[in-house]
């Protein structure tokens, strides 16, 4: 079939099973829009390239397929390079189309030009350029095939502008099925035979690939097996919140209770992640309990420390493999107790309560009560996003998910995914809720995609948190800097205002008793819709009498 290698391009997506791709346009690849112009795939218009990465993350994690993304080359490159470093970091698959400088300008500092490799070769599984217009679609396949392959991760693809309107005589290249590892029958025994030795196992689930049912039947296994059940940082939403086997979340914002659970165990199998920095509290815990390592990435990136086993398997061959295994064999001698446990240091944790440490006028917004209120409206369904920093502990602390794919943040600690997620989010599942959860400072890193979801159509919620501090920085900056501020203070809009400018519903709260019915409001508004919660700035994240404030939060990556 005769056609250019830009519409080639297209035709290869639309092989693969791609229904959007997240665009801020420019003239570098002209050829590949105006494929899209004829393709059932939608072209969402984004308003800035960290935005359009960020939804394409969004759309990776939320569904299995990389997600896509296509800027300009040069500045536009720039700005989508937080996204690239965060799907590195959090092993999300996606890929990015970088349009380029027409060959004949190649190394003359020509308009725009930049190395691609030398920007990206450090944080993406694979950089390549498609300098044979007759390879334009068996690159793009092999780049999906890179991307969702293995340990999941960014591939850049760059389209030199010249070469996309070259007529090529091929068909769209097929797709091509990942690679799924599948555990043996030796391993999955090995794996019993050490959960029945052990006196306090436990799994720890976490990273992409929990689409399915895989973290449900995994919760159950392990429920009959006695083993109580963690889950990574911002990767939470693998298992339900639920049953017997439920221990709760590690990492930023976690209780002493639960990590002290976790410290304990003298077997940890992890799932789909790896002993990494966040959840071991920078390195200082699980170190010295038996390892079982579950992933599909054969480097173990991303893990630190011992390994007693490594097996190579998705979450969903690994769950799938587990099935054969006897639960009760797993269990061996152990009784309930270390499990129920763990458990009953989550329910403690997820108690809907007002937080104690506010006082005097900062009570007229009690943000433990309010978050309490959207997980009851929410009941587990919608999808959650979220930026970075303080502002997001409380929906993490106090909101409970039962639906897998329903969690989306920055591993990486970067500011600026919740609103373009929830926009992605938005459209992806059309038939349900999707909340970013922000601060100020963060929610103003990415706002003008609010402009995207009007555009396309997408309804999202957005809970804005101000306290007009970076305060994540303040909270780090009192305890080494005592009564010393500096460079953390913001001048905010007024951002329900904002949300209604763009022709969304917008509300400003500043009570406890205005929350609830503000977000039933926003929840029923046929539109997009933003709540703007006022706080002062004296708020700190939620604590429990078994958490010191030092131990909320880590200031690693976290601004807002």
């Amino acid at each position: 079939m005769l056609q250019s290698a830009g519409h080639l391009i297209v035709r290869t997506l639309e092989a693969h099973g791609v229904k959007r791709v997240y665009a801020v346009p420019g003239e570098s690849y002209l050829d590949v829009l105006d494929g899209l112009h004829d393709s059932g795939i939608e072209t969402v218009v984004c308003r800035q390239e960290g935005g359009a990465g960020f939804m394409a993350l969004a759309e990776g994690r939320l569904t299995g397929l990389p997600g896509i993304a296509m800027v300009t080359r040069g500045p536009g490159a720039a700005n989508a390079m937080i996204a690239i470093h965060t799907a590195w970091q959090d092993a999300t698959a996606m890929l990015l189309f970088v349009g380029l400088v027409p060959v004949h300008d190649r190394e003359r500092e020509a308009f725009q030009e930049f190395s691609l490799t030398g920007w990206f070769g450090s944080t993406a599984k694979r950089v390549m350029t498609i300098d044979d217009p007759a390879r334009a679609g068996e690159l793009v396949a092999e780049a999906m095939r890179i991307a969702a392959t293995g340990r999941p991760g960014p591939v850049v693809i760059g389209l030199p502008e010249d070469l996309l309107m070259r007529q090529v005589d091929r068909d769209a290249a097929p797709a091509i099925a990942p690679a799924a590892p599948v555990p043996s029958q030796g391993e999955i025994e090995d794996l019993t035979a050490r959960l029945a030795r052990a006196e306090r196992p436990a799994f720890v689930v976490g990273g992409d690939g929990w689409q399915g049912g895989e973290g449900r039947e995994l919760l159950a296994f392990a429920e009959r097996a006695g083993v109580p059940v963690f889950a990574d940082w911002r990767a939470y939403d693998a298992v339900p919140h639920e049953g017997k086997a439920w221990a709760g979340w590690l990492g930023y914002g976690r209780t002493d209770a639960v990590a002290a659970g976790y410290g304990d165990a003298d077997l940890l199998v992890f799932v789909g992640c790896g002993r990494a920095d966040v959840l071991s509290d920078g390195y200082t815990k699980g170190f010295d309990a038996e390892t079982v390592l579950i992933t599909a990435d054969p480097n173990a990136v991303m893990h630190s420390g011992r390994i007693d086993r490594h097996t190579l398997a998705t979450p969903a061959t690994f769950v799938a493999a587990l099935a054969a295994a006897d639960p009760a064999a797993a269990r061996g001698s152990r009784d309930d107790a270390w499990m129920e446990g763990r458990a009953e240091a989550q329910r403690r944790t997820e108690a809907h309560r007002a937080d104690a440490s506010i006082s005097g006028e900062a009570q007229a917004m009690d943000l433990g009560i309010a978050f309490g209120e959207l997980d009851n409206r929410l009941a587990g369904q919608a999808v959650l996003t979220f930026g970075a920093g303080n502002a997001t502990i409380w929906a993490h602390r106090f909101v409970k998910h039962a639906t897998p794919a329903s969690l989306v943040g920055a591993r990486n600690g970067a500011m600026g995914l919740a609103v373009p997620a929830a926009v992605a989010a938005s459209l992806i599942f059309p038939n349900r809720t999707a909340v970013a959860v922000c601060g100020d400072g963060d929610f103003l890193m990415n706002g003008q995609e609010i402009a995207t979801a009007v555009a396309h159509g997408g309804k999202p919620v957005m809970i804005v948190v101000d306290n007009s501090i970076y305060g994540t920085i303040v909270q780090h900056q009192e305890k080494h800097y005592p009564g010393r501020p500096s460079g953390t203070r913001m001048a905010n809009p007024d951002f329900a205002a904002l949300m209604r400018s763009f022709g969304g519903h917008g509300e400003r709260v500043e009570t406890t008793a205005e929350f609830g019915p503000a977000l039933d409001r926003a929840l029923a508004a046929d539109s997009a819709a933003l709540i703007h919660v006022i706080i002062p700035d004296t708020v700190m994240p939620p604590a429990s009498s078994d958490v010191p404030a030092d131990a909320e939060l880590s200031a690693k990556g976290a601004r807002a």
